[in-house]
């Protein structure tokens, strides 16, 4: 029951986000909806409560793979498709915020990937 009701009402959202876009079941049983010309993506899964959904977005990168989730929420699942709409929205402007954000310099942050000379000397 709650799968086909995710199904449907990740068929609806996409047509309220995107004109273009894919809706795909993932293995673990949520929905997906790809929006490959924004590349950008949707999560849709069951949460913990009975009539909860957990929503996360995340962004599509060079070659279509997909970036982990950048932002999340839980909604309930009878908010409808407006308020789902407004907070996939929100998620995905949050998203899209932190790729325009310049990546940390490596050595900078401490990560390994420097030059093995200056770390012996």
């Amino acid at each position: 029951m709650v799968g086909a009701q995710l199904r449907d009402t990740a068929q609806e959202l996409a047509a309220v986000l995107w004109r273009e876009h894919t809706v795909y079941r993932e293995r673990s049983g949520g929905m997906v909806i790809r929006g490959e010309h924004v590349r950008r993506w949707i999560s849709l899964a069951p949460a913990g409560g009975r009539d909860e959904i957990l929503v996360r977005a995340g962004r599509i990168l060079d070659g279509g793979t997909t970036a982990p989730a950048r932002s999340e929420a839980v909604v309930p699942l009878s908010a409808g498709t407006g308020v789902l709409a407004a907070t996939c929205r929100r998620l995905l402007a949050d998203a899209a915020a932190d790729a325009a954000r310049p990546a940390p310099d490596r050595e900078a942050a401490g990560r390994p990937g420097g030059s093995r000379k200056s770390r012996k000397s």
